[in-house]
């Protein structure tokens, strides 16, 4: 009896270096899904324009709340968007960015407060059936195109923002309307990546400013997965430059009919 109390102090300090172990193990393999998850993301995001945030955040919220997920996405996303303006930058097109990314950007504060007053899922379902019904109607008029002008890149930028902001989804949005232009590669990318870069800073600053942060562990995950997401787009790149520049609209269109469907069936 007289070793009752030293047996169960021993029996205690083992099961708390035990929970503790597991945790830390629990902690790497977080770092390790997230990783993965950044890769991927990154990769989809660079060769499409859009989809960084579709494969990230769904992953993040089975671990941490929505507030800190969505600082770690936007993050992850304005690298990415660094990353397809350094990996890209011969395809700059001062004229489409200024006339296309200007009045989208404008127009996209409009359209958010019109989608203050529908349901969510309403939104998200008319948007898969838009998408969708572009997505059909490009495979079919494989030819068709709209002219590069700057009335009609104001009015595609215009459009692109006003859907973006009532559907809260600009990635998407922008590259359909984009490949309507039938742009190069190269110039595609750069501008998607431009104008995301400066609708991110807008957004990561927001959450700054209204108290989110980042925990410990989601801060050693960030500092790993930056340079993960630049391997990404960096892959990206050598699998865009093997896409000839005739199936580029149709591989950037096969993502958004994918990302139709997730807004029309998946709740």
């Amino acid at each position: 009896m007289r070793h009752g109390p030293v047996c169960a102090f021993h029996g205690e300090l083992n099961r708390i270096e035990t929970e503790t172990s597991a945790r830390g193990s629990y902690t790497m393999m977080e770092i390790i899904y997230l990783s993965l998850t950044t890769l991927v993301a990154s990769l989809i995001g660079t060769a499409t324009g859009f989809g960084t945030s579709t494969v990230m955040v769904p992953v993040l919220l089975l671990f941490y709340p929505l507030s800190p997920t969505l600082l770690f996405v936007g993050i992850i996303h304005l690298f990415g968007d660094i990353w397809k303006m350094i990996l890209f930058r011969r395809g700059i097109d001062w004229k489409i960015i200024l006339s296309f990314g200007v009045p989208g950007l404008i127009m996209s504060y409009a359209g958010a407060t019109i989608s203050l007053s529908i349901s969510p899922d309403v939104l998200k379902r008319i948007l898969g059936l838009f998408l969708l019904s572009y997505v059909l109607f490009i495979l079919v008029k494989r030819n068709w195109k709209v002219s590069r002008s700057i009335p009609t890149a104001g009015t595609g930028g215009a459009l692109s923002g006003l859907f973006a902001g009532v559907f809260g989804v600009g990635g998407a949005i922008r590259s359909a309307f984009l490949t309507a232009f039938d742009l190069e590669k190269r110039t595609f990318i750069f501008t998607s990546g431009i104008i995301a870069f400066i609708i991110d800073t807008t957004r990561i600053a927001t959450y700054l400013s209204g108290g989110t942060a980042l925990s410990k562990d989601l801060m050693t995950a960030l500092i790993l997965c930056i340079p993960v997401s630049l391997a990404g787009a960096y892959v990206a790149k050598g699998i865009i430059s093997k896409i000839p520049q005739s199936a580029f609209r149709i591989f950037v269109a096969i993502f958004l009919a994918l990302v139709a469907l997730k807004y029309l069936f998946v709740t």
